[in-house]
């Protein structure tokens, strides 16, 4: 009796590993290990947005709504708690893949903000959390790779003939896997807009024009008719002389002059056409 049950249970542990339910034993096992890793990543980001909001909030408490927004969406991310054993749920799983695209797109837009703030980029506590952000999010995308891989493998043996009849005997399901419906979003570079001085912020001095030179002032020039000529001045001075000729004699002399300068240029004008 012993030999007959021996024997049938040999038989039906190899049926069974020939139908497939050791592989999918196994690649399960490695889609629950692969989504740990994931969700261990995820929490170490988390953990770090706190200190990295209070040490932005030191140099830049007038960006609140950049701050708010961060902190925001990692009180969102925080509530969705994926376990493996949810990683069938589609739905819950493309909640949880959401809400960590929107911290992911909040935590962009803070470090875009911070470029406008060099005080706070040469912060000792700042770079060292800067730079441990950036080392995790480098482990978040390995982990997720490592996880859609194993996922792919497992969905493959799933859907394959014949462990796909294991797989519905054992309630063995195809599971979610990330996808890139929100990846053009998630890669946008945030819009930021410096243009609004932040309270208290002093504005900088415009450049003053430069003063327009004064227009040059014509030489001035002497009319002929309102200074007596030096004759009739010397004339006036002599003693015995009557001042009140003065003016006669300087307007006589002033025809003269201009008749003598006119027969001067007519001369010269008959002279050229004649030659």
């Amino acid at each position: 009796m012993r030999a007959w049950t021996l024997a049938i249970a040999l038989i039906a542990m190899s049926g069974l590993s020939g139908c497939g339910y050791n592989s999918l034993q196994q690649q399960d096992e490695n889609v629950k290990a692969s989504w740990s890793e994931v969700v261990s990543q995820y929490q170490r980001r988390a953990d770090l947005i706190p200190n990295l909001v209070n040490t932005v909030k030191g140099f830049a408490a007038q960006e609140q709504q950049v701050l708010i927004g961060v902190t925001e969406a990692r009180s969102r991310a925080s509530s969705i708690q994926l376990t493996p054993e949810l990683l069938n749920d589609a739905e819950a799983f493309k909640k949880f893949q959401a809400v960590q695209g929107e911290l992911t797109q909040a935590l962009k837009s803070l470090f875009a903000v911070t470029e406008a703030y060099p005080d706070l980029k040469s912060d000792a506590n700042f770079r060292d959390l800067q730079a441990q952000l950036e080392g995790t999010e480098n482990r978040i995308t390995v982990a997720r790779n490592r996880y859609i891989d194993s996922v792919r493998q497992y969905n493959t043996t799933v859907r394959s003939f014949p462990t796909n009849l294991t797989a519905k005997i054992f309630d063995y399901e195809v599971k979610p896997n990330f996808t890139v419906a929100n990846e053009e979003a998630i890669s946008t570079a945030p819009s930021v807009d410096f243009g609004t001085p932040a309270p208290g912020a002093t504005p900088a001095p415009q450049p003053t024009p430069a003063p327009q030179a004064a227009p040059a002032s014509p030489p001035p020039t002497t009319s002929l008719l309102s200074a007596p000529s030096h004759a009739a001045t010397l004339s006036a001075m002599r003693p015995g002389s009557d001042r009140a000729a003065v003016p006669e004699a300087a307007s006589a002399l002033l025809q003269q002059r201009a008749l003598a300068r006119f027969a001067s240029s007519s001369t010269a004008s008959s002279t050229r056409i004649a030659a």
